[in-house]
Parts: C-alpha cells; structure tokens; sequence
C-alpha cells in the first residue's frame, strides 16, 4: 500500500488509484464526477475548531498534528473503516488547501503509515 498526496483541483491521473477525499466540506468549483473520488472521508478531516485553529501556520503544524492525531485517536473503528476502503496499491489523499505539504492529508498518510 502505497500514499501520495494530491489537491483535488490537479488533473485526474490513472496513476492516482484510489482516490481519497479528506475534507469536511466539498470543495468549491469542482464536480464530484470531475473529482473522481472514490471515497470521501469527511468523518476523518479536522474538527472545523481545530482547522480553523490552525490556518496553515508553519509554526502550529507540530501542535497540529498532534491535535490531529488525538481527535482519529478517537475514532478507531471509523479509522478501520478508513482502512477497508484503501487499496492495496496506489492511494492518493486528496485536499483541497492551497497548501500543498502542511495539511490535512500530509497528516493523515502520517498516521496511516504509523509515522506521528
């Protein structure tokens, strides 16, 4: 099993496999069939206090990921739901911020991969 990242608003490629959405609101501007999600994971997104909290500020992203992680700590059985809809191979988280390596799906391929 295998994870990358990606923006929702970057072209579709078949070398993205299964494509997983990580946010709580669907993003502005895009179809779902344009978006081509094949799981939306919106259960598992940052509490919208903790997101708000955050605001893509580099120097909060340690606390962050820490608060993250507490609040899918808490969610196991959903987080083993999670895990029954990746696929073996390819796995692309995909997020709709503008910020491309300290987001939500950065994070989240962390905890999946057991790197916190």
């Amino acid at each position: 099993m295998r994870f990358r990242t990606k923006r929702i608003y970057s072209p579709v490629e078949p070398s993205d496999g299964c494509r997983i959405l990580i946010d709580r609101l669907w993003p502005r501007g895009i179809t779902q069939r344009a978006a081509a999600i094949d799981f939306w994971a919106k259960d598992f997104a940052p509490s919208n206090e903790l997101r708000r909290w955050y605001q893509h500020d580099p120097a909060r992203w340690p606390e962050f990921q820490k608060r993250y992680f507490e609040e899918l700590d808490g969610h196991a059985k959903g987080i083993d739901s999670l895990r029954s809809e990746l696929a073996a191979g390819v796995n692309t988280i995909v997020y709709a911020s503008k910020e491309e390596e300290l987001n939500n799906a950065t994070a989240l391929v962390l905890y999946l991969t057991g790197q916190r």
